[in-house]
């Protein structure tokens, strides 16, 4: 399989960590968003919405979107299963995981920015309140759903990680970037440390790509 990624993409971050999860190897290419190699034909041409990541299965077959691309592969090497086996298990980790990928996350991408600053013409204080509402908002209806829940355990749902989790710790990722105190939080903040601690989940950080700038990677 060939998987297109960026290192500060936290939706390729997504699929990172389920690939490690899996232990599914993938050879990665990347796709350097601050280029604008996205926009290229050759891209355009195997994601019509230029967006990342991108997985090209072994039979040529594109997949795009992180959550379909995380279905796919844990139907696909149900090894170990990032959703639970019960119906209402599932509902539970699908909605936390939908919380961020597609209302918290979407406002935070480049191309949200992009329009915030050239069409907008909104100043940098202006967009910086922008994604620190939106990002607080996520992270405070993650804590509200997992604290004194009887489903949370060491992770999301449960004691062992899955999708949720692999969504939230991307958001607490956006958020530390953004020098947000996570101490509001203290349900969310446990359970990203926890999963960081995995060496699937630490592999998989923006920060230890090869892609990473060197200014960017961790010391």
């Amino acid at each position: 399989m060939q998987f297109f990624s960026f290192w500060r993409s936290l939706a390729s971050f997504r699929v990172r960590i389920a690939l490690n999860l899996k232990q599914v190897p993938a050879e990665v290419s990347f796709v350097d968003l601050d280029a604008d190699a996205h926009r290229t034909d050759a891209y355009r041409k195997l994601n019509p919405q230029m967006a990342l990541p991108a997985l090209v299965t072994d039979d040529g077959t594109v997949l795009f979107q992180s959550l379909a691309i995380i279905d796919y592969l844990d139907e696909t090497y149900p090894d170990p299963p990032l959703l639970p086996a019960d119906a209402l298990g599932r509902a539970r980790v699908r909605g936390l995981a939908l919380m961020v990928a597609c209302e918290g996350h979407p406002l935070l991408t480049p191309r949200v920015r992009r329009y915030l600053d050239r069409e907008l013409d909104l100043r940098d204080s202006q967009q910086s309140a922008w994604r620190r509402h939106w990002t607080v908002e996520t992270l405070a209806a993650l804590e509200g759903h997992l604290a004194g829940h009887k489903a949370t355990g060491q992770f999301c749902h449960g004691d062992a990680p899955g999708l949720a989790d692999i969504c939230l710790v991307g958001h607490v990722t956006a958020a530390v970037n953004q020098q947000i105190n996570l101490s509001p939080w203290p349900t969310v903040k446990r359970i990203h440390e926890t999963a960081m601690a995995l060496p699937a989940f630490a592999k998989a950080h923006p920060s230890v790509q090869p892609d990473t700038p060197e200014t960017m990677r961790a010391k």
